[in-house]
């Protein structure tokens, strides 16, 4: 299989999903459509669809880093602690921050994505 096979299946696996996806749910979602394919292969893809920026991956508390299509602008999550639910946020709420944090320690930052761990309001109600 080409490379560009596997990449295409997954980058229209998550653009059909639109949420964030383990690459156990990625190679779910790929396996359906190309039985043949090796879960490695998928694996490999991703890394390189992360690596050329197509693809992003995070950590949101989960237990398996999650993967979702590189949007134009990027944005950032709150992640409920509680019920797991995920809130995106903007970049420009987060903008001014990273601006900040570069002139107050000269800094460059280099990630584009931002997790915030807490309790949503329903989950603090019930705490």
């Amino acid at each position: 299989m080409r490379n560009s096979s596997a990449d295409q299946l997954i980058l229209e696996t998550l653009g059909v999903q639109k949420s964030h996806l383990t690459s156990h749910q990625i190679y779910e979602g790929v396996h359906l459509r190309l039985p043949a394919l090796n879960p490695s292969t998928v694996y490999r893809a991703l890394d390189r669809l992360v690596s050329q920026g197509k693809v992003t991956v995070s950590d949101m508390g989960l237990g398996a880093a999650v993967f979702e299509l590189a949007g134009e602008k990027p944005h950032h999550h709150l992640v409920c602690q509680g019920c797991g639910y995920i809130t995106m946020i903007a970049d420009d709420q987060i903008a001014p921050l990273m601006e900040t944090l570069e002139k107050n320690y000269h800094y460059k930052i280099k990630t584009n994505h931002l997790v915030l761990f807490g309790l949503c309001e329903q989950c603090q109600q019930n705490h």
